[in-house]
């Protein structure tokens, strides 16, 4: 008993740090953009990405409930299978965030926990239909309608504000969309501690359910709401600055009424599927809205070079965290050695990521870099152009010609000539 007790105890303080992980990797679905704008100032920004994230932890249980009683069948489970299932989240959320990729966080929480569940008890142990309805589907789903929500959001934008004619009327409109886009950010904020710190909600109840502290189908207690949001919103706090300079000036461009569609669309999406317990990635939603946006401006470019590691990133989460999930708990039905191991491992791998990580590191002013590489429009692009293309040499020589203001008559002096005897 007293060994069933010590082993729930190193479930939830990883499944904390999980979720502490889950913070900083995905500040970036919040603030990216704001940053990228200048609406908020990097810290300011992440400070209240935190608070607005413990607040969302407290709104809603229903992605809590699919996760501790959807997934995986908890019959017969043992605890084990759930620290297994961690070490392959919480690996694979430092692999990326050193390389600076957005990945799902949740979907490697779902990789880890399927591959060790079916290392233990055999695939009979995983619910196909709500793998299927309520994680893959959502997965597709979700950058898809947030993408095309904030192309058509950035278009409507661009199409009212259509009377901004010089640079002063410019710079007077964004200030109102940085000020939406900070409101919208605090959305996002609130969404994501909603989806994401009950992913972390979800494990932790699994875990006591497994120890047999909790019956099957149980809420979860007070006490794990708490200890997650406050988990989430430190991780937060620290900012995943690797992540955010990628989300906010290496998918593209953005300007104030684009990163305003962007959050907006991408908030909408994320508290909608929460809503309905659909536990899907907020990282692919806020990376599809991005790129979104990107595309409704005219003449608006994409980075497909750093979109496509992006979405390798993101069919390379479930894998590969399963795989390191099915591994760990290979060695966990060892009996104790193997959780000491799989534990030692842990650390020493998160260790040498960090110090890895140390050799370039990157902070709150490194988050908007001077110059990102130039590249040309894709297939996408181009299609999406033709659309609305963007204004003609003609047309913009025209602009340029309506603005000129001509010269007083009379001012203009012909050019010096040799003199005459």
């Amino acid at each position: 008993m007293e060994h069933i007790t010590l082993l729930l105890a190193i479930v939830i303080v990883t499944a904390l740090v999980f979720d502490f992980t889950n913070g900083f990797h995905d500040t970036a679905n919040a603030m990216a953009t704001t940053i990228s704008t200048g609406a908020l100032r990097p810290k300011t920004a992440v400070a209240m990405s935190a608070v607005l994230n413990l607040v969302g932890a407290f709104l809603s249980v229903e992605v809590a409930k699919t996760i501790s009683g959807g997934i995986i069948n908890e019959d017969g489970l043992r605890t084990e299978v759930i620290f297994a299932a961690l070490v392959g989240a919480i690996l694979w959320n430092l692999l990326t965030w050193l390389v600076g990729l957005p990945s799902s966080s949740s979907h490697a929480l779902f990789g880890g926990l399927i591959g060790a569940a079916v290392m233990s008890a055999g695939w009979s142990s995983v619910n196909g239909g709500t793998v299927v309805t309520k994680v893959l589907l959502p997965a597709v789903a979700a950058p898809i309608v947030a993408g095309l929500a904030a192309l058509l959001a950035t278009r409507l934008t661009y199409r009212i504000g259509g009377k901004v004619r010089n640079d002063a009327q410019e710079k007077a409109t964004a200030k109102g969309y940085r000020a939406g886009q900070i409101a919208s950010a605090g959305l996002v904020s609130l969404a994501h501690g909603t989806n994401d710190a009950q992913k972390t909600m979800g494990i932790i109840t699994l875990a006591l359910v497994t120890g047999g502290v909790l019956h099957p189908g149980a809420n979860p207690p007070v006490w794990v709401i708490v200890a997650a949001g406050t988990a989430i919103a430190l991780g937060t706090y620290l900012g995943g600055w690797r992540i955010i300079r990628t989300m906010g000036s290496g998918l593209t461009d953005l300007r104030p009424p684009q990163g305003f569609a962007a959050q907006t669309s991408a908030a909408t999406v994320i508290l909608a599927s929460s809503h309905l317990g659909f536990s899907l990635s907020t990282t692919q939603s806020c990376s599809g809205a991005v790129m979104g946006a990107g595309l409704g401006r005219q003449g608006g470019v994409v980075r497909w070079s750093t979109a496509t590691r992006m979405f390798v990133a993101w069919g390379l989460t479930l894998p590969a965290a399963g795989l390191v999930g099915a591994g760990a708990e290979l060695l966990t039905k060892q009996g104790t050695w193997g959780v000491v191991v799989v534990a030692v491992l842990l650390v020493a791998g998160s260790g040498a990521i960090w110090l890895v990580s140390r050799r370039k590191p990157v902070g709150h002013d490194d988050v908007a870099p001077a110059a990102v590489a130039a590249e040309p429009a894709g297939v996408v692009t181009t299609a999406i152009a033709a659309v609305s293309p963007p204004p003609t040499a003609a047309q913009a020589t025209a602009q340029n010609l309506m603005t000129t203001i001509p010269a007083p008559a009379g001012t203009t002096q012909d050019p010096a000539r040799p003199a005459t005897v």
